[in-house]
């Protein structure tokens, strides 16, 4: 089956070329430019000493996100959801999603009383924005933590990261599984799902659905395998952006 090629010149096997960009804003606490291929997400964490009133006393830190694609993301101009007044159920779901993902590898003790809010923006879009989004948020929640520690907001020994989280879409396409789809596979796919995964191969969310005809548990079983094999490369590329 690896001898299969797609358009793009990859086997049914291999990431897009990947690139994670640390500390691309100077501004945010935390940040990570990733692309995977044309699919390009900047990721900024935003360090908060202090938690919502709900959580106030309760000796525990919160993490979330919130995910937005700009309007020139696509081939054609998306309305700003801001200026239609309302946000659309797939940014919220796609929201939730990076804040779950994020929130598996932190422990809130260890946090403390602090917050930090990831912000995933779509620059440029070509299928996996959610995945590449939760990859690249994970090297800007790393450096946001280590801000907090240098500003003393969390203590020296604090371990508020229990592991790494990284994402990646497969499916099955022309009744071939394959992996990080990009935009003209995931477009026709008969099967798509995206997989979130730790860095001890645990998984936290399987997002999987037959958009043609239903999939058998042997097929299910290969796409699994594909998107572990695919998140233990992508660990290692936020190891090495982490400089670990």
């Amino acid at each position: 089956m690896n001898d299969i090629v797609r358009a793009d010149g990859r086997t049914t096997d291999e990431l897009r070329p990947v690139t994670i960009e640390r500390g691309w804003s100077d501004q945010a606490e935390g940040s990570a430019l990733i692309s995977f291929g044309r699919t390009r997400v900047l990721c900024t964490a935003s360090f908060t000493n202090g938690v919502p009133r709900w959580m106030a006393g309760k000796g525990a830190g919160w993490v979330t996100a919130e995910y937005s694609m700009l309007p020139r993301s696509t081939n054609d101009r998306m309305a700003r959801e801001s200026v239609k007044g309302r946000i659309g159920g797939r940014t919220h779901e796609i929201s939730r999603l990076v804040g779950r993902s994020l929130r598996a590898v932190v422990d809130m003790k260890a946090l403390g009383e602090n917050t930090i809010v990831l912000d995933c923006d779509v620059l440029q879009a070509d299928g996996g924005t959610r995945t590449a989004a939760i990859t690249g948020a994970y090297v800007a929640l790393a450096d946001a933590l280590e801000w907090g520690r240098e500003k003393k907001f969390l203590g020296q020994k604090a371990q508020p990261l229990i592991d790494s989280v990284a994402a990646i879409s497969v499916g099955i396409v022309g009744g071939v599984p394959m992996l990080d789809l990009a935009y003209t596979e995931d477009s026709r796919a008969e099967t798509d799902m995206n997989v979130v995964v730790t860095g001890r191969g645990l998984f936290v969310e399987v997002q999987g659905t037959a958009e043609g005809a239903p999939f058998d548990r042997s097929e299910l079983n290969s796409l699994l395998d594909l998107a572990l094999a695919g998140t233990v490369t992508l660990t290692e590329f936020q190891k090495n952006a982490l400089g670990r």
